[in-house]
């Protein structure tokens, strides 16, 4: 897995390409992101370096967090996140991480938290159909029969249901960076990301999975 850099989602909005096209993108502010601790197979079983993102004063951190970045000499940062890497060699604790590491063009992951709307039935949460609307029918949006009686005589585990929708990690893949903008600490990525303005996300260079 290659390293990657934490940030905040800004919004969304649109440009205009070469061709004269509206183009949806999302503005994200990324980094700097610091080398917070390094991992390796003789010391922890696997190869990771930890990154720590957005400084903030001591009140915000407990000692814990505090003992840990004052012991490698980082600011205090409220945000680390662990990226698996292959070789640890090539970093050094303190060492900082921008934007620079995409390239207009390149292709990223972008993970966030998706945006939480609330328990919500079968049809917005599944995209199950309706029932029937007129002649006395009592059944519009509700969810109907969950199984059989007697034989299994209980409801298999999975069964789409009324529930939490939202809230979750999601990771949309292969976005195109379309601009890069190191003094500013901004990316443009063409297309949506998960969550609303100010959610954290992660993006690490677009990896090809053939599972």
């Amino acid at each position: 897995m290659p390293l990657g850099i934490l940030g905040n989602k800004i919004g969304m909005t649109q440009i205009i390409d070469e061709l004269g096209n509206f183009v949806p993108v999302t503005i994200l502010r990324a980094g700097p992101c610091t080398v917070t601790q390094i991992k390796t197979e003789e010391t922890d079983g696997y190869s990771a370096v930890q990154l720590g993102y957005a400084q903030v004063s001591s009140k915000v951190l407990n000692k814990p967090q505090i003992g840990h970045l004052e012991k490698v000499g980082a600011p205090l940062l409220r945000y680390l996140h662990e990226y698996k890497v292959s070789d640890t060699n090539e970093f050094s604790l303190g060492q900082n991480f921008g934007v620079d590491i995409f390239e207009t063009g390149d292709l990223v992951d972008v993970t966030g938290k998706s945006i939480g709307k609330g328990f919500a039935g079968l049809q917005k949460r599944h995209n199950f159909g309706r029932g029937p609307m007129t002649h006395g029918s009592k059944n519009h949006r509700a969810p109907g029969s969950i199984g059989a009686g007697t034989t299994p005589g209980r409801v298999y585990p999975g069964k789409k249901m009324a529930g939490q929708l939202g809230a979750k990690q999601v990771t949309i893949k292969k976005l195109k960076v379309l601009i890069v903008d190191v003094e500013n600490n901004l990316i443009i990525v063409k297309g949506a990301v998960p969550g609303k303005p100010g959610n954290l996300v992660t993006l690490q260079p677009y990896t090809f999975n053939t599972k």
